[in-house]
């Protein structure tokens, strides 16, 4: 999906024959309904109601603040801020990473805002889809990962598409033709978790044992492919799928089922899914630099580096102004725990009990079982950053409800108001890092989420723009998608539909900040 500059319009989320009076705040909420609106909430008392309308309030005082930044995009479809348009395209496709953007979404801002040389930066790097489309483009990229199946993905690409010579796609076709691990008794016990326990039908676990064991006898560029392709196609041959905060089981998995059995639907065999991918990989790579050389070097590509970590921890250690962009996307504050999602993939990667606690509470707090982080330990200049998340009264009256409501037993887990908290506070410092490493007039756009606990909508938006306006930056636009986002039922249930806002957030570094 190739798009042109000119089709992004500028078109206000609040029409400019409106004219901003004293009255702005009495006729908003009439006029956006994409966050925020009077509902019938049912079953809740006086005190949650006037909290709610409390909140209410500074949202759309914080909303009146931004209203000539707030855009709402109708080319930025859903499809382009995730991974669905990904699917199609050659390399990217490889991997069905959910969490990731497409390709096109970073062509279009690389474009748009004329960014044409130096370096760009992606603080939570995920599959390395920045990385990958800013390189194509002729920048020099660097990725900060966390999360080893991210490291993965982008080590295997970049080996692929970097270091691999024709030998080696001999070998890979050779595997495709003769399957290998059906003629040796090698073989290597997949290593284990508790949520991944039974993942897999017999045959098919006795498969993947037999292909690890096998894919041992390449030299390690075609081990570290071959591996990558059977990441690929763990979902697929078994009986999980990723459902947000967890791994879904089929009901053919014989583990216990609700009420309503859960049926993924196909589960792929194995020899079929490993060599499908493995041909995908090969004829992505041929139709990418053509038949008659594997690495055209007339091809202009920048440098990826990748830095394996948390970004609390690595962006410190970054020099100053030394980025001409950053283009990235968080982990929502929505609870999902990537830990527990892709289970599957860290436990072949061989990430143990221990480290994968280890993994959870060194993300950005996004799920309630992340305790809370000593930030200032972490790095002792982070007071400003931390001190612009404490001013923010929104913030503030937002983390007093949820008190509040773990206070009276109303929350569906105690770990939210932690969870929120830290969400920003951290955030805060990943913003204030994004301003230190940037050159100046440099852009940083981040494509995130809201949300909404216990019947109250929290402006991501809003209030990391906010954040990022005290430590300094020039708010040049929010960028809003057409079509918010649902609520979870239990919300609907309780408190009504209230659609959420999904947005790309555009500041720059201004020259005298």
């Amino acid at each position: 999906m190739n798009l042109s500059p000119t089709q992004l319009t500028d078109k206000p989320l609040f029409p400019q024959k409106k004219t901003l009076t004293d009255s702005f705040n009495d006729n908003i909420l009439d006029n956006v309904h994409i966050d925020i609106a009077h509902e019938n909430h049912t079953d809740i008392s006086k005190e949650q109601r006037t909290a709610l309308t409390e909140i209410e309030a500074l949202d759309c005082k914080l909303l009146q603040h931004f209203h000539n930044k707030i855009k709402l995009q109708p080319i930025l479809t859903r499809q382009l801020v995730s991974f669905q348009a990904n699917k199609p395209r050659p390399s990217y496709r490889w991997y069905k990473y959910k969490e990731a953007f497409s390709a096109s979404l970073i062509e279009y801002l690389l474009s748009n805002y004329g960014i044409t040389s130096g370096k760009v930066l992606d603080p939570f790097a995920g599959s390395g889809t920045t990385l990958f489309a800013a390189s194509a483009y002729g920048l020099d990229a660097d990725g900060i990962e966390l999360l080893p199946i991210g490291q993965q993905i982008i080590s295997a690409r970049k080996c692929l598409e970097r270091e691999f010579i024709k030998k080696d796609i001999a070998s890979l076709n050779r595997w495709i033709t003769d399957s290998p691990w059906r003629k040796t008794k090698a073989r290597k016990a997949l290593p284990r978790l508790r949520i991944t326990d039974g993942a897999y039908p017999k045959e098919t676990l006795d498969s993947i044992e037999q292909y690890i064991g096998t894919l041992k006898q390449e030299n390690e560029r075609v081990q570290l492919v071959l591996q990558f392709a059977l990441l690929c196609v763990l979902e697929s041959i078994g009986f999980t799928r990723k459902d947000g905060q967890c791994l879904r089981w089929d009901y053919r998995s014989g583990r216990r089922q609700g009420a309503k059995p859960f049926n993924k639907g196909a589960i792929l065999n194995f020899d079929k899914a490993i060599c499908d991918k493995i041909n995908e990989i090969c004829r992505d790579l041929q139709s990418t630099n053509g038949d008659s050389e594997l690495f055209p070097s007339k091809i202009l590509q920048g440098n990826i580096h990748l830095l394996n970590g948390s970004c609390l921890d690595i962006m410190p250690t970054l020099p100053n102004k030394s980025y001409n962009a950053i283009v990235t996307s968080p982990p929502y504050c929505n609870r999902y725990d990537y830990t527990r999602t892709y289970a599957l993939e860290l436990a072949l990667l061989n990430i143990g009990e221990k480290e994968l606690t280890k993994l959870r509470q060194e993300m950005l707090s996004c799920t309630v079982e992340n305790r809370a982080k000593d930030l200032l330990q972490i790095n002792p200049k982070w007071t400003t950053a931390i001190e612009a998340a404490e001013s923010l009264e929104l913030l503030q009256t937002i983390l007093c409800y949820l008190e509040d409501e773990k206070a009276h037993g109303r929350l569906n887990n105690n770990g939210i108001p932690r969870m929120v908290r830290g969400y920003f506070y951290e955030m805060a410092c990943v913003i204030s890092e994004c301003k230190r490493v940037l050159k100046h007039n440099a852009l940083l756009f981040m494509v995130n989420d809201n949300v909404r606990y216990a019947g109250a909508s929290i402006s991501v938006d809003l209030i990391l723009t906010n954040i990022a306006e005290k430590l300094g930056f020039h708010v040049e636009n929010i960028l809003v998608l057409p079509n918010g986002k649902g609520n979870s039922s239990q919300q609907m249930e309780r408190h009504g539909r209230n659609p959420l806002r999904k947005c790309v957030y555009v500041w720059r570094k201004i020259l005298y900040s």
